[in-house]
């Protein structure tokens, strides 16, 4: 979709953790964060092994210059999932914020993705 592109902070260590949840949102969240990681603008990492604790996804982490989370809507889990771990968040994304809603329909088109990135690109 988008190449070559770095973060804004100017940071080579930034941390990617999206929701992944249950919902369109959840996934496009997911999905973004993939995007995001094959343009260079940080690495998608696994929200999950923060929330379970794994030492080695803690510690790496903690090593990370800046943390951006993707959450798919108000809920805000995986920013819950950081937060509860100890990690500070330095950018927080909310896709319900970006004018999409929120439904159980998992099919997701490109448009959305592209729209979406586009979206989160002018925060981040």
């Amino acid at each position: 979709m988008v190449e070559g592109i770095t973060c804004s902070c100017g940071s080579e260590n930034v941390a990617i953790y999206p929701c992944s949840g249950g919902s369109n949102v959840g996934q496009i969240s997911n999905k973004v964060a993939v995007e995001l990681t094959k343009a260079e603008a940080g690495k998608i990492m696994c929200t999950a092994g923060i929330g379970g604790r794994v030492p080695g996804q803690i510690k790496s982490a903690e090593g990370c210059d800046r943390i951006i989370v993707i959450d798919g809507c108000p809920m805000h889990c995986a920013l819950k999932t950081l937060e509860n771990a100890g990690l500070s968040v330095d950018k927080h994304i909310v896709i319900t914020e970006l004018g999409m809603k929120k439904s159980k329909d998992l099919d997701i088109d490109n448009s959305t993705i592209s729209d979406a990135m586009e979206k989160i690109l002018k925060i981040i």
